[in-house]
């Protein structure tokens, strides 16, 4: 009859060690298994009671919220509700007095300014291009002086992202060469260019003649089906219903109410939210 009883050859007992083992093995496979949950689960960008004020005038007061990775979300409000504010605090154009943000669960006031403007890109309501420099140039000066990339490196990665946009045939056309639509989607390029985790958008299109805009939101329209992460701000309700995941609207410096956007058109939850769209709408169908 054989031994059933666990051991090497010299009759040493090895099955407290085999048990051992396998329970070390399986505590590290489940700590394993928790890392990997834990960070398919983090938000790209986590906003805590942010707060900002400007002397005695208090732009933001507590804005909290979560935005996942490839999720399009859409502010909306009123002139002065701290919308431009809350943007330029994300990646710290704009300081802010209380609360934190987190980019990937690293807070962005760790990071140094280069690298938290390479990961957050920023499309601005002002098209900011150097004049003296071609769209070719304007994009390629980033990747250049922060990537630290090379002429010829610098020169393709730009060209991809104008020809991404569609603009690779005016890439050596100057700014005052080309239409408000085309200048704003040189700066979506621009921003692309350096690879960012989020992109920010302050009004892109408010500044353009209405037959413009449709281009510029074209452009949008794609990066978000592409999976882009975005945060939004704009007054296009067209797009926001379309390619938002979520709708967000701002008032005096806090979030009266979030959520889906049929939610929020459809059905909103509160007055002040209905009233704001229900005037939106109305201005839209007038112009």
């Amino acid at each position: 009859m054989s031994d059933q009883h666990s051991g090497t050859a010299d009759g040493t007992d090895t099955s407290a060690a085999t048990a051992s083992g396998t329970e070390a093995s399986d505590t590290d496979t489940a700590s394993a298994d928790a890392a990997t949950a834990g960070a398919a689960s983090q938000p790209l960008l986590r906003v805590e009671d942010l707060q900002k004020s400007y002397g005695d005038e208090t732009v933001l007061r507590g804005i909290s919220f979560d935005l996942d990775k490839r999720d399009v979300e859409v502010i909306i409000g009123p002139s002065g509700s701290g919308k431009s504010t809350m943007l330029r605090c994300v990646n710290r154009l704009t300081e802010f007095q209380g609360g934190a943000i987190y980019l990937d669960g690293e807070s962005v006031m760790a990071m140094n300014d280069n690298d938290l403007r390479r990961r957050v890109g920023m499309v601005f309501q002002d098209i900011n291009l150097f004049a003296h420099l071609t769209a070719l140039q304007n994009v390629t000066l980033g990747l250049r002086k922060v990537r630290g990339m090379g002429k010829e490196a610098a020169r393709e990665k730009a060209m991809d992202q104008l020809d991404r946009v569609g603009l690779a045939s005016q890439a050596d056309s100057y700014p005052a060469e080309l239409s408000g639509g085309q200048k704003q989607r040189v700066g979506i390029a621009r921003a692309l260019a350096m690879d960012p985790e989020l992109l920010l958008f302050d009004e892109p299109t408010s500044a353009l003649d209405p037959e413009l805009v449709g281009e510029v939101l074209e452009v949008m329209r794609d990066l978000a089906e592409g999976g882009m992460t975005m945060l939004v701000v704009t007054h296009e309700m067209g797009f926001a219903r379309r390619a938002a995941s979520s709708l967000m609207f701002l008032d005096e410096g806090r979030i009266v109410e979030r959520g889906p956007p049929e939610q929020l058109f459809d059905d909103p939850e509160h007055d002040r939210t209905a009233e704001f769209l229900q005037r939106l709408t109305t201005i839209s169908e007038e112009v």
